[in-house]
């Protein structure tokens, strides 16, 4: 997945927002909370950040192209990272993508959920 593909793909997901931030990443976010991060990566496939449930961290940790997230995962968070496509496609992340979208929209203040149109 390319830089354009991703911001494309988080772009179309509800209630989004995008800012440039951390050294030229490109933060999603939904509700104010932050669901995606891409970028660090010289290459054209930037390294993507997402939240993940507890049961798909300690699975995704171990594949290959995918790790614990720097900092994040380091506070106790449960985010990965994916590095390459080794063990990834763009397929399976985008479903990862949505589901973070849905984890951290969860997460929100029941107000700003139903706001959002987040509570169904």
């Amino acid at each position: 997945m390319t830089l354009d593909e991703y911001n494309a793909f988080c772009a179309s997901l509800p209630h989004t927002t995008h800012v440039v931030q951390w050294g030229g990443s490109h933060v999603w976010k939904v509700g104010g909370k932050v669901f995606a991060i891409g970028g660090w990566s010289r290459e054209e496939h930037p390294y993507i950040t997402f939240k993940v449930s507890d049961l798909a961290f300690d699975i995704l940790k171990e594949q290959p192209g995918l790790r614990p997230a720097p900092y994040l995962a380091s506070r106790g968070m449960k985010w990965i990272q994916r590095t390459s496509g080794e063990s990834m496609d763009a397929d399976a992340l985008e479903d990862y993508l949505r589901e973070s979208h849905r984890i951290v929209g969860a997460g929100l203040p029941k107000k700003v959920r139903v706001q959002l149109g987040l509570d169904s």
